[in-house]
């Protein structure tokens, strides 16, 4: 049908007239408050419900399930606010000056981390170093990218229960930080969504799934715990254990066992650190317990051992130090006595100049806290065990490579004479540590830096 065909139809639409039109207006305007009020409500509950309320895509590899809730989220938000600016136009050309916004709110929840991490790479676990990479600096890019933060890091109430120094690893260290959470905020919580309890934590992010599948290999997530407001991973700890591996080869375990057994107990463990004299003013740690057993783990007749070490809190590079002394004492080198003398700060009150314990065997195990209980979704338990067996035939597989290359070398001769009088020479060469030079005492170091501050 062409368009003339429609010239002499009637008008289904006669004008109103201007009373008629009024009312209408009138009735349309009161419909369009009522919507817009219903929308916004609804856009509030969909902003709640998503990862990020300000852009409309999710980062890849997070958790699909959240990832795929959350997109719609967003999508059916993106159209509710379409839908709710083209009403406020609407209603503001009708009636100027009225306001409508749309409410943005993130639920936040405190929350503890239990992670453990494998040191060889890091430079430390902390990140003021200004050295990279950290551990720390690798978990906050992880917990940006899966939007499980908000705001800057100074505002999350971020703490953790320890600094391992380069190299070393943990099992069981703790931070605990604000994050970003499914749960409501609620009153008698610091504004806080999350109790110190294992309530109300049905229905909330999988925060250990989630990280672990952004974090590199060598970081893992095991579990979370909800923390109240006034809770500190540093502050709130009550012991932490170490673990040092280390192969027997010719040691002397008994005379080892015997002296790290004098660690047991408050003392000042100055000569047993790197001295911060500047930060650090109390040297007195109180070590809880000291153990040497033997792995189940062996090579070419040798046999692994590992030296746990469990107290309040540890100076810095004071477990490589003890671990030091102890080795010179399991060789032979330095009785047990050793260990007094050192621990008697009126009688050495400098430190002996010796090399700490190499960094890689170290291993922060746990770190104990009161009424924490960490917990982890079965899925994210699985994927962590599976990560964790790969892991493991991997390096086993690495550590058969080089055992086939040291069989290799086996049909190269070997100059006994030579190898013996350099084993004889290093023995020979060995000064007591009690005759050793030493560092400036912690009263010089202090007197040291203040004549600097006054200049």
């Amino acid at each position: 049908m062409d368009q003339c065909s429609n010239v002499d139809e009637p008008n289904p639409n006669p004008p109103m007239a201007e009373p008629e039109l009024i009312a209408n207006l009138h009735s349309q305007l009161h419909s369009l408050r009522n919507r817009v009020k219903e929308l916004e409500t609804e856009n509030a509950k969909l902003l709640y419900r998503i990862s990020n309320c300000h852009c409309n895509k999710i980062e890849g590899n997070v958790d699909s399930n959240v990832a795929d809730r959350v997109g719609n989220s967003v999508e059916e938000s993106a159209k509710l606010e379409a839908c709710v600016g083209n009403t406020q136009k609407k209603s503001k050309e009708i009636m100027p000056g009225c306001k409508m916004r749309a409410m943005h709110h993130h639920s936040k929840r405190y929350v503890a981390l239990k992670v453990m991490y494998f040191g060889q790479r890091f430079y430390g676990f902390a990140s003021e170093a200004q050295m990279d990479p950290t551990v720390e600096s690798e978990i906050f890019k992880a917990l940006e990218k899966t939007k499980l933060i908000v705001g800057d890091k100074k505002d999350l109430k971020y703490s953790r229960c320890g600094r391992t120094d380069k190299g070393v690893s943990s099992v069981g260290q703790v931070i605990a930080l604000l994050l970003r959470s499914n749960h409501k905020e609620t009153e008698g919580t610091g504004g806080y969504s999350g109790e110190f309890t294992r309530k109300n934590h049905e229905g909330e992010i999988d925060y250990v799934r989630i990280l672990n599948r952004i974090l590199p290999k060598d970081i893992r997530v095991i579990g979370w715990c909800p923390a109240p407001i006034n809770f500190s991973a540093r502050f709130s700890c009550f012991s932490r254990v170490y673990k040092y591996f280390f192969w027997r080869v010719n040691l002397n375990i008994v005379a080892m066992e015997t002296a790290g057994k004098k660690f047991v107990g408050e003392h000042d463990f100055r000569n047993f650190c790197k001295m911060d004299a500047a930060n650090v003013h109390n040297y007195r740690r109180h070590i809880t317990s000291f153990d040497i057993s033997p792995c189940n783990e062996r090579f070419e007749g040798d046999e692994l051992w590992a030296m746990k070490i469990k107290g309040s809190a540890f100076l810095w590079h004071q477990v490589r130090c003890m671990v030091a002394v102890l080795f010179l004492v399991g060789q032979g080198l330095e009785s047990p006595n050793v260990i007094d003398a050192l621990l008697d700060i009126e009688r050495t009150s400098r430190k002996p100049q010796y090399t700490m314990a190499p960094d890689i065997p170290l291993v922060l195990q746990s770190c104990e806290f009161e009424d924490l209980r960490f917990m982890c979704s079965s899925d994210a338990r699985q994927a962590l065990q599976a990560h964790l067996e790969k892991e493991c035939r991997t390096y086993k597989l690495q550590a058969t490579i080089f055992h086939e290359a040291l069989l290799s070398c086996s049909v190269v001769e070997s100059d006994d004479y030579s190898l013996n009088n350099r084993m004889k020479k290093k023995s020979a060469s060995h000064v007591p540590l009690m005759s050793r030079p030493t560092e400036p005492s912690y009263e010089e170091r202090h007197t040291k830096l203040n004549l600097a501050a006054q200049k």
